[in-house]
């Protein structure tokens, strides 16, 4: 690594020199704030030049520039590692100066000097080969022709106007002087060593320089891994040929989370979500097992790219809601298939499954003999699935999806070859991860509140009891159809009239259960009529459920009860299971369970809930609990007073970590505003569990009070913020269940 100082005019103007942009870096992202930021030091260099009083003239560090060097016959070649947004930038000025100018002699000079070059081989010999997509832009400024529309195009506005007003009432200011505050912005020059002994690998660099500004999501650092780490040529090559057209602009949004479920399933294991929108510590640590992988399993990077662009377009089945291109070679199946998918992962949206499917999609698709998944096989497996998640939603059935479901996909090879079937795969889990018998299904469907307790799946599930007893396709997606409710919301005379005596109780027992709900097209038209119109309306119905209604002649507690039953038996119909696993208890019992789990684990919110702790651990050392609030207070005390952690940090960044100020809060200031809201009174107790008024209390003005008033699921949440703050690790933390 040579470090070296330089003004960004003597960087711009070296001979034979061209900067190469990784086509795969970011955009150019400057927008309004960040020009006339720069454009402001420009004309402050500028104004201490003209200060005759000024001995000392201003100058101005501009930050710092890495570049890998590649020497290609006479050609120089310089590749920016970082540092592409400050020579964009310095470039744009200079082109907007060029045009302002009406001197030839000048604007042919800095063409000449700053953005062309005799021995460059990108198009018309420009100096600087920007990112792909601001390419084109950049190259028509250049040329002095019309950019399309975009940043680039906007900031050389921005420019140009910023040049423009400043010559119209600074009259002394030239040219030139432009040009001299070009040669007084210094730069911070790092050129690279290429030799692998240097440990100077451009992409460990490009991540060491990005840890501090805007974090990069695991799209980012993959393709930087991947590209990076090869010659400018081959770069462009790849990305342009392959990597953007074949994966980034196949899978725009969800390239980070389709990286992390083919590595999860290439490597059968489960791995923590990540996110673009909040790039925390799983990111780092997702990306690191994604480059252990790659250099265990690929010998060179290309091997890898032609690997991974296989799964993009069976990833896309998966994760766009409307396939476009087809799965079978058979219309029906390829139909059956689509819904299928479209079932699994946009109407119940099954994340946890998503790594299988895509191992299931590759044996499909590209299976060889005895490993190749027919198409009849697929669709078996995926209806079980189906029944297997909706089951499951039905209970309230969640927990251990996402880390177990991906262990299965070692199973893969013996489905394919009808070694095992997927039910026997899915009945032979631990219990929390059971696939729900007839009698448990049923006793749930008879009480539960259909209505709003699984409102996300309930049209769905309306909508394949019609398909199933019609053999026709109902579009239960679409706004129009809704879910109707026989009895009434809100009960008129006639409807109290039509329950009899008992109405209030038959209305607040069976107004959301599934007996009292059918699926139509009227999309709420009905609404209180009495009984009898609604019936005349529903005979104009094309649904299959308006015939168990309008054959009755009333609509009392026991039609209600009767029409439940028959919806029951139609769900079982629909999301069937064999005969001799109907009833059967569908779990392996001799598998014990995990009771430990950290809250660091991407479903700790989720085991949390519903559950009780019987112990905190933290490194080793059993703290007992009996709450969820207890598992928090102590967390903290155990932070506050353990000298290797900074408490202050938790205390100065309460917004950031519990998205509330005052969780953490000293008597002095909570008194203050415990008379102003009086619910604040039973929110708040000391590290000692003891609210404000207990007698084992002495209140002092430093005596800290922590707010208790959260869900186990939040609880988890905030301490597992804490956690990524400062740095503790997943075992560290762990919480027993009793």
């Amino acid at each position: 690594m040579r470090p070296e100082s330089h003004s960004i005019n003597d960087v711009l103007t070296k001979n034979a020199t061209s900067f190469f942009i990784p086509p795969f870096q970011r955009a150019y992202a400057w927008g309004k704030p960040e020009i006339e930021r720069y454009f402001s030091d420009v004309i402050r260099i500028i104004k201490s030049e003209l200060n005759t009083k000024e001995h000392d003239k201003l100058e101005h560090f501009f930050g710092t520039l890495v570049l890998k060097e590649e020497q290609q016959g006479f050609a120089h070649k310089s590749v920016v590692v970082d540092g592409q947004q400050r020579l964009t930038t310095t470039l744009l000025f200079l082109i907007a100066l060029r045009d302002i100018e009406t001197d030839a002699t000048f604007k042919t000079r800095i063409t000449n000097r700053y953005l062309t070059n005799d021995d460059s081989d990108f198009e018309d010999k420009i100096k600087l080969k920007q990112v792909t997509k601001d390419w084109d832009a950049y190259k028509a400024l250049v040329n002095g022709q019309e950019a399309s529309p975009g940043i680039i195009k906007t900031a050389h506005q921005i420019f140009t106007k910023l040049i423009t007003d400043t010559l119209k009432t600074n009259s002394d200011i030239t040219s030139n002087h432009y040009i001299l505050a070009i040669q007084r912005m210094n730069v911070a020059v790092i050129f690279l060593d290429e030799r692998p002994h240097k440990g100077e690998d451009p992409q460990i660099i490009f991540e060491t320089l990005n840890s501090l500004g805007k974090a990069l999501t695991l799209a980012d650092l993959v393709r930087n891994f991947i590209l990076l780490s090869l010659d400018s040529k081959k770069q462009s090559s790849l990305y342009e040929k392959k990597w953007q057209p074949k994966i980034e602009a196949q899978l725009e949004d969800n390239i980070s989370k389709f990286y992390r479920d083919y590595l999860q399933y290439k490597t059968i294991s489960s791995i923590k979500v990540v996110s673009d929108e909040k790039v925390d510590s799983n990111t780092k640590e997702v990306y690191q097992q994604f480059k252990d992988f790659v250099n265990d399993k690929f010998s060179n990077h290309e091997e890898f790219i032609d690997d991974i662009v296989r799964f993009v377009p069976w990833y896309k089945w998966i994760n766009d809601e409307v396939v476009t291109g087809r799965i079978s070679s058979d219309t029906a199946k390829d139909k059956e298939l689509k819904e299928l998918l479209r079932n699994i992962f946009h109407d119940i949206k099954a994340e946890a499954f998503k790594p299988f499917v895509l191992g299931l999609l590759e044996y499909n698709q590209q299976g060889v003999g005895a490993d190749k998944l027919n198409d009849v096989n697929l669709i078996e497996i995926l209806k079980t699935i189906r029944t297997y998640l909706i089951r499951r939603r039905i209970l309230g059935l969640t927990q251990g999806e996402n880390k177990n479901i991906v262990l299965l996909c070692d199973r893969i090879g013996k489905l394919s070859n009808s070694d095992v079937s997927m039910l026997d795969l899915l009945s032979n889990q631990f219990y929390k991860m059971r696939l729900p018998n007839d009698t448990e299904v049923s006793e749930r469907l008879k009480a539960m509140d259909f209505y709003n307790d699984i409102k996300k799946y309930s049209k769905f599930i309306l909508g394949k009891i019609e398909e199933n007893n019609t053999k026709v396709a109902v579009n239960f997606r679409d706004s129009k159809i809704s879910i109707e409710h026989i009895m009434p919301q809100t009960l008129s005379n006639s409807w109290k009239h039509e329950l009899g005596n008992d109405f209030e109780n038959i209305h607040k027992q069976y107004l959301n259960n599934i007996g009292n709900l059918i699926l139509t097209e009227f999309n709420g038209e009905i609404g209180n009529k009495p009984f009898a119109d609604k019936k005349e309306k529903l005979k104009t119905s094309s649904l299959n459920f308006r015939l168990d209604v309008i054959n009755r002649n009333s609509w009392t507690e026991t039609d209600i009860e009767e029409h439940g039953k028959n919806m029951v038996a139609w769900f079982l119909q629909t999301f069937p299971l064999p005969d001799n696993i109907k009833n059967s208890d569908n779990w392996n019992t001799t598998v014990t369970e995990k009771v430990n789990f950290s809250p660091l684990d991407d479903e700790a919110g989720e085991i949390s809930e519903g559950n009780k702790p019987a112990k905190l651990i933290i490194n080793n050392n059993s703290i007992a609990v009996k709450t969820w609030q207890d598992v928090f207070i102590e967390f903290l005390k155990w932070v506050r007073n353990n000298k290797d952690y900074d408490f202050d940090t938790v205390l100065t960044n309460q917004e950031k970590l519990f998205s509330k100020e005052n969780t953490i809060i000293k008597w002095k200031h909570l008194k203050e505003i415990m008379d102003e809201q009086i619910e604040l009174r039973q929110r708040y107790k000391t590290f000692d569990g003891n609210f404000w008024d207990s007698k084992k209390t002495e209140l002092t003005d430093e005596l800290v009070f922590i707010h208790i008033n959260s869900s186990a699921k939040s609880f988890m949440n905030k301490i597992a913020n804490v956690m990524t703050q400062l740095g503790i690790t997943e075992n560290f933390v762990e919480i027993v269940l009793k």
